[in-house]
């Protein structure tokens, strides 16, 4: 039964962060609905879809919410994925259309079951995706809080930095685009409409506040992460010494792009061209990578198959210019792989504890930190060891408390 002195309903497009806030809000019974794109239970026909039609349909389901109320849009989902690529439309025109077309199925749903809602709810919505829910919800009495997925309009400026600096260097080129004027004039509506911006990161936070989003709304609340079980009994060990014959194995898992630091990670790699080291770049290549020896394109895998590189891996490499947080960083931790991180993303990583803090995302940086690594194997074996001692810190749970803090709007 729902808590109807603390209620809240929650739109989400996607299966972000595996549903960790309606999760949470549902195992304290104060999950009224759950409005989504898709939800497919394991059993459905459409898991057979090819990803041609639909990310990973597979994913849009998760067993903690099978008792929860959900309304979503599954086959319009469908039906909008082909509508757009047979109409050739991607980048910045896609995603905006499949921000618009969700914020208007949501509408729809919020309208239909707000008449049974006899207490005003606070209404749950993530950045751009949030402005015409919230006008809604505003009209109804409820209160606002939104998820801020990014640190916002600060990341693009830094961004707009980074390509300008590698764009005349013919081996970096990357698809970068700056947003539509309208798509940040509509997010700092979201911001003025929320009551309160949940962010996952102090890096996010000091962020939208450079924009002139008020300290007071802002609640930090980092990514909620479960280990895989198979996580807790593994065991890494180092060789004395790194060869050629046994190279230093990074490891780059995530969307390779301008923003994720791919340009001085691949500075770095060219630079050490000689050392005992290997590259490994896993996931989506949205730049073009010029052919070195000692850099590895493994392509786009699925998200069970990555607990392989992690497990094969001798260190964590994560360079990102800017992001909200990185759950990457918990998934290294969880099997024991020690981490090289920017500070420009949530807060993992303690210097010299689990870990390596990069105080500026160049490659000299990226290249002292890989040096230190490669001539003392024992510090990553010492790293190792103390990787998994603060992951307590992400649970759900920690979530709840948090998310009980916010509702006291």
């Amino acid at each position: 039964m729902t808590n109807h002195s603390s209620s809240w309903i929650c739109c989400q497009l996607g299966a972000r962060e595996h549903y960790a806030i309606p999760r949470a809000l549902h195992q304290s019974k104060q999950l009224t609905y759950l409005i989504t794109d898709a939800w497919v239970s394991p059993k459905s026909r459409l898991n057979l879809l090819p990803k041609l039609f639909v990310a990973n349909l597979r994913e849009r389901y998760h067993q903690d919410l099978s008792q929860a109320s959900i309304d979503s849009f599954t086959n319009s989902l469908i039906c909008f994925e082909l509508s757009q690529r047979f109409q050739k439309k991607s980048g910045w025109e896609r995603m905006i259309a499949r921000n618009a077309w969700f914020q208007k199925q949501a509408l729809q749903s919020l309208r239909r079951i707000s008449s049974s809602i006899n207490y005003p709810p606070t209404l749950f919505a993530y950045s751009y995706t949030a402005l015409n829910l919230f006008y809604y919800a505003k009209s109804q009495g409820w209160q606002t809080v939104l998820g801020q997925i990014d640190p916002g309009l600060l990341e693009e400026q830094l961004l707009v930095e980074e390509y300008e600096k590698y764009q005349v260097n013919k081996f970096y080129k990357s698809n970068f685009e700056v947003a539509p004027a309208k798509y940040w004039f509509d997010w700092q509506k979201e911001c003025s409409l929320a009551d309160r911006i949940i962010v996952n990161s102090l890096w996010s936070s000091q962020a939208l506040q450079k924009v002139g989003v008020s300290k007071q709304k802002i609640d930090i609340i980092p990514l909620a992460y479960q280990p895989p079980q198979d996580a807790h009994n593994f065991i890494r060990t180092y060789p004395s010494s790194f060869s050629k014959e046994r190279p230093l194995r990074v490891l780059f898992l995530g969307q390779i792009i301008l923003r994720k630091g791919i340009f001085p990670l691949l500075e770095a790699a060219f630079i050490l061209r000689n050392q005992p080291i290997e590259f490994w770049l896993v996931g989506y290549q949205g730049v073009d990578i010029p052919q070195y020896p000692q850099v590895k394109l493994i392509g786009s895998v699925s998200r069970s198959a990555t607990a392989k590189y992690y497990q094969q891996a001798d260190v964590f490499l994560f360079p990102t210019l800017s992001d909200g947080f990185g759950i990457t960083q918990l998934e290294a931790q969880a099997w024991k792989l020690p981490v090289i991180a920017s500070k420009f993303c949530g807060d993992v990583v303690k210097h010299g504890v689990n870990g390596i803090l990069l105080e500026d995302v160049t490659a000299n940086a990226i290249i002292q930190a890989l040096e230190l690594c490669l001539q003392n194997p024992w510090k990553l074996e010492l790293f190792a060891s103390k990787s998994t001692c603060d992951l307590n810190l992400f649970q759900l749970q920690e979530h709840l408390q948090k998310l009980s803090f916010v509702n006291h709007l």
